[in-house]
């Protein structure tokens, strides 16, 4: 019976500490963490749907000419596949070069016309992008949130600048684990 009352003690004195230490260090040392859905907010801008619509536009105008080379070669690959056989030789080849021309031709402006998009809305979004994450920045000080996490993904978004440790590892490193 002694033993049992001795555990028991024992057992009350470790969680007394340990809920002691809990409180102790939630009292002085707080962490908030907020979550925003980027998506949702992104949606809230007329910026954003204006530059989304633009880029919209662009792709389907780009889309629309591609398709139409698309189908150009088509029928010129048919119609060389039907006359094929009353072409001499030298015609032949000469059809074949301007096709692979003309396909070529195809992959080229597919590339550079949506490499362009890609540049557009990386500047139509650059400015949305910095406006989100100052205004987030702006409410996490506002709230006193040491992290703001996307509800989307889970990326961090924003973070006090307390919780870097970032020369605390390269300083480690340098020194040698131990």
């Amino acid at each position: 019976m002694k033993n049992v009352s001795k555990i028991f003690t024992i057992l009350v004195a470790i969680i007394t500490l340990t809920i002691g230490a809990n409180a102790q260090t939630t009292k002085n040392k707080e962490l908030k963490i907020g979550v925003v859905d980027v998506e949702k907010i992104v949606k809230e801008m007329p910026e954003a749907l204006q530059a989304d619509q633009t880029l919209k536009e662009l792709q389907k105008t780009y889309q629309d000419t591609l398709n139409t080379m698309q189908n150009d070669l088509v029928a010129r690959a048919e119609n060389y596949q039907k006359q094929r056989g009353m072409m001499t030789a030298d015609k032949q080849k000469a059809e074949e070069e301007s096709l692979r021309a003309a396909e070529q031709a195809l992959y080229s402006y597919k590339d550079t016309k949506f490499a362009e998009i890609s540049e557009k809305r990386e500047i139509y979004l650059a400015p949305i992008r910095q406006k989100v994450s100052n205004a987030i920045e702006a409410v996490a000080k506002d709230e006193s949130l040491g992290f703001v996490l996307d509800k989307g993904n889970g990326n961090i978004l924003y973070s006090e600048e307390k919780y870097d440790i970032t020369f605390k590892v390269i300083d480690k490193m340098k020194r040698g684990s131990k």
